[in-house]
């Protein structure tokens, strides 16, 4: 079974076809491009498997389960995640502050246990603190974990945005043009952490089914 299929996908925007009959699917551990020049509709398609838009016509399934009238919240909490054309980060934070950010749907502690600080929240926290840090470290930020997205150059505050999006845990990673405005170099080192994000998914996906 696919992990995402897509049947007759159509989004229209008043006479504009956006996206039009479109049938696809993704397979498990599989890495997929989707290729075509501005204006195609490649960001329209993500927005409308991550939920941000509601299709014209056709139907969209995750797993078997479809997903097709979900909310966005909804379609992240099944670990459908992705990232955007644009940087979106908490530039005001630090690195490990941002990926630690993506760990807010992992919590078993309910909001009340952690704004009154106890101590199983506490611990639950540390334990998330550390998940980020081996992440950071594992996708080589290590060494700017203290420091302010802002600050970071522009290839490394690409590779964050991939940071946060495993720190959701996905079962899906959406990447939306990840190598927008990078160097040769850039570009490369943003390959090799998308075949490293695809091992992690994997992994994510064995424990899952572990549980």
């Amino acid at each position: 079974m696919p992990v995402l299929e897509i049947k007759n996908i159509t989004k229209r925007f008043g006479g504009l076809y956006a996206v039009n009959d479109l049938d696809f699917h993704v397979e498990e551990s599989e890495i997929l491009g989707l290729i075509g020049p501005n204006g195609a509709g490649k960001t329209t398609l993500f927005n409308l498997i991550s939920g941000f838009l509601p299709p014209t016509s056709g139907h969209i399934f995750f797993n078997g389960l479809e997903i097709t009238s979900l909310r966005a919240h909804e379609i992240a909490r099944l670990g459908i995640t992705r990232t955007f054309q644009a940087t979106n980060l908490f530039l005001e934070l630090s690195v490990l502050e941002n990926v630690f950010s993506g760990f807010h749907m992992s919590y078993r502690t309910g909001v009340w246990r952690r704004l009154l600080r106890i101590p199983s929240a506490l611990k639950e926290e540390d334990h998330l603190r550390e998940k980020a840090m081996a992440l950071i470290d594992f996708m080589g930020l290590k060494r700017f974990h203290e420091e302010l997205a802002e600050n970071l150059p522009h290839g490394h505050q690409r590779v964050l945005s991939v940071c946060v999006a495993l720190s959701t845990n996905p079962k899906l990673l959406l990447m939306d043009e990840p190598v927008t405005g990078m160097n040769p170099s850039e570009t490369q080192t943003m390959i090799e952490l998308i075949a490293i994000a695809n091992i992690v998914i994997t992994l994510i996906l064995l424990l899952w089914r572990e549980r």
